[in-house]
């Protein structure tokens, strides 16, 4: 039989004289009550913003009839005017949405052209509609359809400098696919 004596800090050995490792065991009474205690920290957890509904004792102040102050009314405005709302389809938009409509064309012209020259379209998102010419044109179409919706949307939610940065970010990436195409024909 095994036996195992104990040293004086605390150390086990056996009748090898090897350190001896022991265990701690857990019984039922120590896990309920382990348990125990991580449900009411969890429940205190979850109860404290409930807790922090409740309303404060409402102080009352004695009451002092003072007369309604009355909004005083000056024609000297000390805010700046805002600014003016513009049209939708005023001259910087119109020649924006023009500026697309062309780059989009030209993009379709140079892709159709090196997809009949034997090319590859490269975009991912154009090369499903890359199969047949009725395709191609109505993705571009709509690529150019989209730009201006998403500037109308810009517009209408007030965000005018983003209403113009839409196309010209289109035209950006249009002239850049024509450029590319031109040139690696």
């Amino acid at each position: 039989m095994k036996t195992a004596t104990r040293l004086n800090d605390c150390e086990y050995r056996g009748d090898s004289g090897n350190r001896k490792t022991t265990f701690m065991t857990i019984t039922g009474h120590s896990l309920k009550f382990g348990l125990q205690i991580v449900l009411v920290v969890i429940a205190g957890f979850f109860c404290r913003p409930a807790a922090a509904q409740q309303s404060a004792p409402q102080l009352i102040l004695a009451s002092y009839k003072v007369p309604a102050a009355e909004p005083v009314v000056s024609s000297a405005s000390y805010l700046p005017e805002a600014p003016s709302q513009h049209r939708f389809l005023d001259c910087k938009n119109r020649f924006l949405f023009s500026t697309v409509a062309m780059f989009s064309s030209a993009d379709f012209a140079v892709t159709h052209m090196n997809l009949a020259n034997g090319g590859r379209e490269l975009n991912p998102m154009v090369r499903p509609f890359s199969g047949s010419t009725g395709a191609l044109a109505v993705n571009f179409a709509g690529q150019t359809a989209g730009v201006v919706a998403v500037s109308y949307f810009l517009h209408k939610s007030g965000h005018h400098k983003l209403e113009r940065l839409a196309p010209i970010a289109n035209i950006a990436s249009s002239a850049f696919a024509v450029s590319y195409g031109l040139s690696h024909r």
